[in-house]
């Protein structure tokens, strides 16, 4: 008897570990051991907090602030809260459930019932039932363990795409930040400009006052001056939707943003010559289409054991009286014990569509995560091409700054001796000032295209540089910094 009941226990325990469906295995993706438009300098580290390294402290408050009261962050955290509370729900019923039940009645009858000549006694009639209930079902065939699998799936998939949000957040505050210093030193620039016209336009209105130069002179500084006038408002209507728009980033209403260093004193990071391919795995956007996958995975299990019987056990212990003071008495216990079988024989095919439904959802599942992988690669070839052109184009265009400073003052020279027109004095000074707007931007691109790294790397890495320049020392050598970065 004995040996007999340690058959059937280990038998119950073998059926209960029998889990229908594809077991998941990690899809083999062919992709290359390096990144297109590789940089050469750098050392790699892991890296979590890739905004510190501008070493602007403004720019740090500000990533930091939006972590912790944009919306979007709640609603990612509250989707996780969700997923967490469906896999609870998912997973309970593993364990047998334990219940109550309490029941009193009173009911009267008809006197007689029919056919019969006996009157129902007592009549009215009570009945008094409390009851603990149980029931469990044995997962036979792993649909229960199927379903947690999935929700486990989604829970870390959930947990993914917080930290999604998260990354594009901080990337989307960086760069705004970056984008509105971009303006503000176009803005130093236009009106510096501004400020040179007007000296001219007084000086030469004085000068054509005693015939010194012609009135076309004076119209075209006037025109000029007038132009730059004209583009510094749009420049502060840029500046001022820009501050908006990080305002809302950071979970606030639209107001000022505190300026921390100099656009020129923001430090360029440079690229690690050495970038893995398996840098990608950190990117969140991956990390859930592969959970994703998974779930999907394991909703095919689930379908699948509807093919197979349901085994389930039953049960209640309690009293049944039906008079409150004979409630408790040893003849008013009561108990049951049951179980039940239950499977399908004919179903048009309802198990089937099913089967075939997850399937199908498995596939789409497994697209996507290879897709998304090649995405990844994209991304990344494009943050690296970006950055590197950015600095090619950086380069030249400090090189004609300099060229053009040099034909401005030669030019008004020869003005000034007669040789030349005031045509070709303004047509210099226009170049200047148009490639200094254009240097400006360019160096916005090149922070653009390192925060666009950071963010299709999901994170990035560190940059071994010391103590940070523009923290420790004087502006100067911040300045003197910022550009050794930027010409590196």
């Amino acid at each position: 008897m004995i040996a007999r009941r340690s058959v059937l226990v280990i038998l119950g325990f073998v059926l209960a570990g029998c889990t229908v469906g594809p077991d998941y295995i990690k899809p083999d993706v062919t992709s290359p051991e390096a990144f297109r438009f590789s940089v050469a300098s750098g050392k790699t580290y892991a890296n979590d907090s890739w905004w510190q390294l501008f070493s602007d402290p403004t720019l740090r408050k500000l990533v930091n602030q939006s972590l912790s009261q944009n919306w979007d962050i709640t609603i990612a955290t509250a989707r996780v809260d969700e997923a967490a509370g469906i896999l609870t729900t998912r997973g309970a019923p593993l364990y047998p459930q334990i219940g109550y039940n309490g029941l009193a009645q009173r009911e009267r009858l008809s006197d007689r019932l029919a056919g019969s000549t006996t009157a129902v006694e007592p009549n009215p009639q009570s009945l008094y039932e409390p009851l603990f209930t149980a029931s469990w079902e044995i997962d036979l065939w792993g649909r229960i363990r199927r379903q947690q699998q999935a929700a486990q799936a989604n829970l870390v998939g959930a947990e993914e795409a917080r930290r999604g949000v998260i990354l594009t957040l901080a990337s989307a505050v960086a760069a705004s930040y970056f984008r509105l210093r971009a303006l503000d030193a176009q803005l130093t620039v236009s009106r510096s400009t501004l400020a040179n016209y007007a000296k001219l336009k007084k000086l030469f209105s004085e000068r054509f006052r005693y015939g010194q130069v012609s009135e076309v002179v004076v119209a075209q500084v006037t025109a000029q001056y007038e132009t730059i006038a004209a583009s510094i408002p749009l420049i502060e209507e840029e500046i001022a939707k820009t501050e908006n728009a990080l305002s809302v980033l950071v979970g606030d209403y639209p107001h000022a943003i505190t300026r921390g260093v100099s656009f020129a004193s923001i430090r360029l990071p440079k690229v690690p010559s050495d970038l893995p391919s398996d840098m990608l795995r950190q990117r969140p956007d991956i990390a859930q289409a592969e959970q994703e996958l998974i779930g999907a995975n394991a909703r095919i299990g689930a379908a699948m054991a509807q093919y197979y019987p349901q085994l389930s056990l039953t049960g209640s212990l309690g009293y049944a009286s039906g008079a409150l003071t004979n409630l408790l008495t040893g003849p008013a216990g009561a108990w049951a014990i049951a179980g039940s079988l239950v499977g399908p024989i004919f179903d048009a095919g309802a198990i089937k569509g099913q089967v075939e439904a997850t399937e199908a959802q498995k596939q789409a599942a497994l697209a996507n995560y290879v897709k998304t992988i090649h995405v990844a690669f994209q991304d990344v070839s494009d943050s690296l091409v970006g950055y590197q052109k950015s600095l090619e184009s950086l380069a030249a265009r400090n090189r004609a700054i300099k060229a053009l400073q040099t034909t401005v003052r030669l030019s008004f020279l020869k003005f000034e001796e007669g040789q030349e027109s005031y045509t070709t004095v303004l047509t210099a000074e226009n170049d200047l000032y148009a490639a200094q707007l254009q240097a400006i931007d360019t160096r916005f691109r090149a922070f653009a295209s390192i925060v666009d790294l950071y963010k299709a790397l999901g994170g990035g890495w560190t940059l071994d540089v010391g103590p940070d320049p523009a923290l420790t020392s004087s502006p100067e050598r911040a300045k003197e910094s910022a550009a050794a970065a930027t010409e590196g």
